[in-house]
C-alpha cells in the first residue's frame, strides 16, 4: 500500500526567439522594418502567454505517489451512475461514523480496541483472523490493490505483462495496471472469491485512480467509474460491502453504489469537501492522517486534525504511514 505525499506539478515555459539578421534592411526603411517587426514579437508573446496562461488554469493534475493521493483529480464531476445492478444484493451497509481501525503492515495484533470495523490485508490474513474478529463483534473490511500489479502476492504471476505500466513512484517493483484488461479484471474476480472465502464483510480496492497518475495506460475518471461498477458488482453478488479508496474526481459518481469512503490525507492537502458527500448520504468516511511526529503526537497537532471543519463526521484516525497496530482516533 503506497502513502507518499503527492507531487502535483503544473509547469509552464515560454520561449520568444528574437528577429534574426537584418543587415539587408536599406537605411531608409530601417526604422519602419524595426517597428514592424517589434509588433510581430509583442503579438507572439502575447499569443504565448495567452496559451500559457490557459495550460496554468486549466490542466489537471498528476499523482504518482499512490496512496498517499488524497485524489482530487480532474476538476469536472462525473454524473452519478446509474447501474443499479452494482447496488443489487443484500451486503453491510455502515452508517456515518462508524470506528475503525486499519492495520496492513502485518496482521493485527491487538483487538482490543473499542472499534466497530478492521481493515485489514487481503492475503496476509487467514481466515481465522477475521472469525475471530467476527467472534468479538466487529466486520472486517479486506484490503487488496486492485489498480496496480505487486510483485510478491500469491496470484502475481498471473498478471501478463501488458497488465502492468509505470512504476508507483517510491514503491520499487510496483505498476500501475491497465484496469480495462479483461485479465486483470479475472484476477480482481478471483480476489473477491478469495475475499468471500475467507469470510471478509467488504472489500477496500486500492489505487483505483490510475487516471490521475501517469500510468502508462489512457485512463480516465470514467474508465475508473466503469471498473468500480465492475468490481461492486461482483461484490454485492458475494454479499460483501465495498468502498472507493481516495480519488475525489468520482465521489459524485461512485457515492450512489459504493458503501463507504477509504481517504488518506485530505486534512492534510485541505480537500476533505470532496468526500463530504458520503457523510451527507449517511455513509462512513473512513479517514487517515500521518502526523510526522506520530507516534508522539501534541495536543495541537492531533487538535489540528480532529477538529478540521471539513472532516466534520468522517471517522478519523491518525497513524504512521506503515499503518501498523499504533493508532490515535478523534
Amino acid at each position: 500500500m503506497s502513502s507518499q505525499p503527492r507531487d502535483k506539478t503544473d509547469e509552464m515555459v515560454a520561449t520568444v526567439s528574437a528577429p534574426g539578421n537584418r543587415s539587408f534592411l536599406s537605411r531608409k526603411s530601417k526604422t519602419f522594418w524595426m517597428l514592424l517587426v517589434a509588433g510581430i514579437v509583442l503579438l507572439i508573446v502575447a499569443i504565448g502567454l495567452g496559451i500559457g496562461l490557459g495550460v496554468g488554469l486549466s490542466g489537471g493534475s498528476g499523482d504518482d505517489s499512490g496512496d498517499g493521493d488524497g485524489g482530487g483529480g480532474s476538476s469536472t464531476p462525473l454524473p452519478p451512475s446509474n447501474n443499479t445492478n452494482a447496488t443489487a444484493g443484500e451486503y453491510w451497509k455502515p452508517a456515518s461514523g462508524t470506528s475503525w481501525q486499519i492495520v496492513l503492515q502485518n496482521p493485527p495484533t491487538d483487538t482490543s480496541l473499542n472499534v466497530s470495523v478492521y481493515d485489514i490485508d487481503l492475503f496476509d490474513n487467514n481466515a481465522s483472523t477475521i472469525s475471530t474478529l467476527h467472534a468479538q463483534n466487529r466486520k472486517v473490511i479486506c484490503y487488496f490493490s486492485a489498480g496496480s500489479y505487486e510483485p510478491n502476492r500469491p496470484d502475481s504471476s498471473q498478471f501478463a505483462e501488458s497488465d502492468y505500466g509505470k512504476e508507483l513512484k517510491g514503491w520499487p517493483g510496483e505498476h500501475w495496471l491497465n484496469t480495462n484488461s479483461t485479465n486483470v479484471r479475472t484476477i480482481m474476480s478471483a480476489r473477491l472469491a478469495l475475499a468471500s472465502s475467507k469470510g471478509c464483510d467488504g472489500v477496500d480496492p486500492d489505487n483505483v485512480d490510475g487516471y490521475d497518475n501517469d500510468s502508462g495506460f489512457t485512463l480516465s475518471p470514467s474508465t475508473a467509474v466503469d471498473f468500480l461498477n465492475f468490481l461492486a458488482i461482483a461484490a454485492h453478488g458475494y454479499n460483501m460491502s465495498i468502498g472507493l479508496k481516495n480519488a475525489g474526481a468520482i465521489v459524485n459518481a461512485t457515492v450512489g453504489f459504493l458503501q463507504w469512503e477509504v481517504n488518506e490525507q485530505c486534512v492534510q492537502y485541505q480537500e476533505c469537501d470532496l468526500f463530504r458527500p458520503f457523510v451527507e448520504t449517511g455513509k462512513p468516511v473512513f479517514h487517515i492522517e500521518y502526523p510526522d511526529s506520530a507516534p508522539s503526537i501534541s495536543s495541537s497537532a492531533r487538535n489540528s486534525v480532529c477538529d478540521d471543519a471539513e472532516a466534520h463526521g468522517f471517522s478519523t484516525v491518525l497513524k504512521e504511514m506503515d499503518l501498523n497496530d499504533w493508532v490515535e482516533d478523534c
